[in-house]
């Protein structure tokens, strides 16, 4: 028996890097052959060091171009999470073309779609930004009404995934937060940033009327991974929309909260203001808090508490 074959589509990213590294680990009770796409060229040494075994390739994702070369040298996926994605929602308001090529991904599904037989699974990444903003605790099969670019392009992609796959789970995510990458990604990350800033001792201000319910990147991780061992095991095709977040529906306000505490830092350097205070080129949602009883009914997980997830977060930068 073959060992299966895991692609994640965006593997130099946040999430990507977690997933690999995830994989890599459990090789050895449960052989998977790991192989992942890069935008850039070459990919981190340290990531290619930390899993040796997983293959690079370089793809361009809006064209197609590299995914011949995936076929040829590691053959036909059974799994492809497809982390890739434009996902700064105000470089989306700035280029809604670009947007739009890189999140709906129709040369990845084309791809996909030429393999004889629905023998592949794959789990995409949506975000909670697919919802207007206007209540609390969305549920799965509440309406779609993005109110910017970004969360356009993401239910646009949802409706290419659902009409054009027939093996897919498609997961709504937060705001993703945890322990910093192998080879650390650009990006500032949620709780980092609010340590270094709230360890200056000095006043900062935070939205009080923006809510989400932020995921700790290692039960994101469960979540695709279980996915994963579910399709491989059972090999029933699946056609699944999770909304994947936190039990917690916090502002940014609670956030730098939950850091103040964890460090003992003094609360009173978190000032409350109006998300309607501040320009940032792009309309935000107020409110995409998610419901997650059906994640954790279907697949029997459940979230960590924000609170302990800031803690994990900052313990594992303490001791890297």
């Amino acid at each position: 028996m073959y060992e299966k074959r895991v692609l994640i589509v965006g593997g130099t990213g946040y999430l990507g890097q977690h997933l690999l590294l995830s994989f890599s680990e459990i090789q050895q009770t449960t052989p998977y052959s790991l192989a992942f796409t890069h935008h850039t060229n070459p990919p981190p040494q340290r990531l290619l060091r930390a899993i040796p075994h997983a293959l690079p390739f370089q793809v361009d994702l809006r064209a197609g171009h590299g995914l011949d070369a995936v076929t040829q040298t590691f053959g036909q996926p059974d799994v492809v999470v497809n982390c890739a994605a434009l996902s700064v929602p105000r470089a989306c308001e700035m280029d809604p073309a670009a947007a739009m090529s890189i999140n709906i991904p129709t040369a990845l599904i084309k791809w996909i779609s030429s393999f004889s037989g629905n023998n592949t699974l794959l789990i995409h990444l949506s975000t909670d930004q697919v919802y207007e903003g206007t209540k609390s605790f969305y549920k799965e099969e509440d309406e779609t009404a993005p109110v910017n670019v970004y969360g356009k392009s993401k239910v646009a992609a949802e409706q290419f995934v659902s009409a054009n796959c027939s093996n897919f789970a498609i997961l709504r995510s937060s705001i993703i937060y945890g322990p910093q990458t192998i080879s650390p990604v650009p990006k500032s990350l949620p709780i980092q940033w609010m340590d270094s800033f709230l360890a200056k001792g000095e006043p900062l201000e935070f939205f009080h009327d923006e809510f989400r319910c932020p995921v700790y990147v290692k039960d994101l991780v469960t979540v695709i991974r279980t996915l994963t061992d579910r399709w491989i095991s059972e090999g029933k095709q699946m056609q699944l929309l999770l909304n994947v977040g936190g039990p917690d529906r916090v502002s940014r306000v609670q956030m730098a909260e939950s850091v103040a505490h964890a460090r003992n830092y003094n609360t009173s350097l978190i000032k409350p203001v109006s998300a309607s205070s501040v320009d940032r080129g792009v309309k935000s949602p107020a409110d995409i808090s998610m419901a997650i009883t059906k994640l954790i009914q279907t697949l029997h997980i459940s979230p960590i508490s924000y609170a302990k997830g800031v803690r994990l977060t900052l313990d594992a930068e303490a001791s890297s």
